[in-house]
This record gives structure tokens, C-alpha cells and sequence, in this order.
């Protein structure tokens, strides 16, 4: 069985702690994850892994207490590798139904255990699997890696299938829109978000405080391939839902419902229920996890502000 780490300072756990001092509620799960702890045991290895998955049939990428998860998989199948290995942390928490085809991971083991290279961890940890999930790479990191507070930015990609019958092949990896949307009023709507920006008006609530809402948007682009649509957004970081709230609002640019020119008042106004509508789960893929070059400081939890426990998302900073 995976042990849990050891256990974090006061100065660890400060991303616990609202802006008030009062302590945020926290659930902690069977297996703590690593994602609290950065510090690399005596004795053990950490690897990194790039992960790929159908989230459909999950809960999300964290573990539940009650709820089948993707971390929950990947931990059971580390598990008949490396007992004694440490929980999972990984560097996103995508909600019910998102997909992923890079989500990046640590997990530190015992050295004594890890008898064979990374290309085979990868075959070893693939045949505990499930179809649905698959380790892509396996890497060597640096003491120091961690797969969410080292993170810089993040790349989500998300799929609408623009026709009056929806193809039996993205039923349920994209969103079917079966109106005619407006194109190049989209792509027009889309490159205002790019920039930096309190995207508060886009996100819904975690159902804690946050300590801030604003992100820096580099790429926002719409990119059309017959009738399926891909959005795809880059940020160094993403509020709770704010990928499906953008995608919405362009999707409702399309339909006329808002003009391409009132992105920057929406924007402005900080009020979700002036803007546009949250766009169905399984559209959204996480992409890609944007990191330093080896060598360079992780991001503190002071930016990486969700706690554990809250509820799933793609993503904060985190």
C-alpha cells in the first residue's frame, strides 16, 4: 500500500488558512498525496509521469471518499509495483468527465524497490491499468520537482462539434452544437481574453474564498477543421470552471446571443450571471503542463490557493 508522506510544517500548510486566519475546511483522503509535501524522503526516488485518460466514467482526477477517481486507479497500480511508494500528486484536478492527454504526476519511491528503468515502470504501471488510462512517459525528476507548485502554465484544448447530427465518434469527447455558429465573430470574442484579466465573471464558485481571480491568458484561439471547432486557451493559471465558462460565452458569441466587443465589459463587470453559459465537461481536454527549466523554483502555495479536498476543477494554479 502507498504510505503517506511526512507529515507538512505549519508553513506547509498555509494554502489551508483563509485571508481571515480562519481555516478553510479540508478533507483529507485515505491516501494523503504528496502534492502537500515537497521534500524528497531519505532513500526514495521521485518520478515524474505523464498521464493520459477518458474521463468519462471518473470523478474527476482526485480522489474521492466515495467516488471512483483517475488518482485512485493510478495509485492502485503504483501500489503493485511500490508498496511502499507515497500517494499520487498531480498537477491539475480535472473535474467529472474532463479528459487528459498530458497530465503531469510525481510519485516517490523507495529506491530499493525500483529495480528496473523508467521505460519499464511505464509497461509495469500500464498492465495494472484500465483501458481508459495510460501512463505515456515515465522520467527521473530533480528532489526539488513537484508536479503542481512547479507548474507554470497550462494548456487546455476544448471540442465542439458544429453539425445538425452529432458524429457517433465525439459523442462523448465533444460538445454538439447542432446551430450554425458565426465563426469569425468567435475567433473575434476569443482574442480579448488574451492578456491578463480577473476572469471572475467566467469561473464559478469553489465554495471557499478566494484570494484572487486574476489570470494571465497567452493563447486564445478558435481553429476550425470541417465541423469540428477546437478552442484552445493557455494561462499560467485557471479558475474553478473558467475554460467551460469562456467556451460557453464563445459558443453564445456564435449564436448572437453576445457581441464579439462585449468580452472586455464582461470582463469588467466581475458578475458570472452577466456572462455567458458554463459549457458541458466532456468537451474539455488538459493538454499540455507548461514547467521552468530544470533548475528554477517552484511556485509558492501562496499562489497555488486551493486546499485539498475542495472540489476538482480545470484548473486554478494548481
Amino acid at each position: 500500500m502507498l504510505t503517506k508522506p511526512t507529515t507538512p510544517t505549519d508553513s506547509e500548510c498555509a494554502a489551508e488558512t483563509g485571508t481571515d486566519g480562519t481555516s478553510l475546511p479540508v478533507t483529507i483522503p485515505a491516501l494523503r498525496p504528496t502534492e502537500q509535501v515537497e521534500i524528497l524522503a531519505p532513500g526514495h526516488v521521485r518520478l515524474r509521469l505523464i498521464i493520459a485518460y477518458d474521463g468519462a466514467a471518473y470523478f474527476g482526477w482526485q480522489r474521492q471518499p466515495a467516488d471512483l477517481s483517475v488518482q485512485q486507479r493510478v495509485e492502485e497500480a503504483l501500489t503493485r509495483i511500490f508498496p511502499g511508494g507515497t500517494g499520487v500528486s498531480g498537477s491539475s484536478r480535472t473535474d467529472t468527465g474532463v479528459h487528459a492527454v498530458g497530465l503531469c504526476a510525481h510519485v516517490d519511491v523507495p529506491r530499493n524497490e525500483l529495480r528496473f528503468p523508467p521505460r519499464k515502470v511505464l509497461l509495469a504501471v500500464n498492465a495494472w491499468l484500465p483501458e481508459d488510462i495510460r501512463v505515456l512517459a515515465v522520467s527521473r525528476a530533480p528532489p526539488g520537482f513537484h508536479a503542481r507548485f512547479s507548474a507554470r502554465g497550462k494548456q487546455y484544448r476544448y471540442r465542439v462539434w458544429n453539425h445538425a447530427a452529432h458524429h457517433p465518434l465525439w459523442r462523448r469527447q465533444a460538445w454538439h452544437v447542432p446551430r450554425q455558429l458565426d465563426v469569425s465573430a468567435m475567433k473575434r470574442a476569443a482574442r480579448a481574453f488574451a492578456g491578463r484579466h480577473d476572469f471572475l465573471a467566467f469561473s464559478a464558485s469553489p465554495g471557499y474564498e478566494r484570494r484572487h481571480t486574476v489570470r494571465t491568458v497567452t493563447r486564445c484561439s478558435v481553429v476550425r477543421s470541417g465541423p469540428l471547432l477546437t478552442f484552445i486557451i493557455e494561462a499560467d493559471g485557471f479558475l474553478y470552471k473558467m475554460c467551460r465558462g469562456i467556451v460557453g460565452t464563445l459558443v453564445q458569441v456564435g449564436l448572437g446571443r453576445f457581441a464579439p466587443e462585449s468580452i472586455p465589459d464582461l470582463l469588467a463587470a466581475r458578475d458570472r450571471q452577466l456572462s455567458g453559459m458554463t459549457a458541458p465537461a466532456e468537451g474539455l481536454v488538459l493538454w499540455r503542463v507548461y514547467y521552468p527549466a530544470r533548475g528554477a523554483a517552484p511556485r509558492t502555495r501562496e499562489f497555488a490557493e486551493r486546499p485539498a479536498g475542495n472540489p476538482s476543477d480545470e484548473h486554478r494554479p494548481g
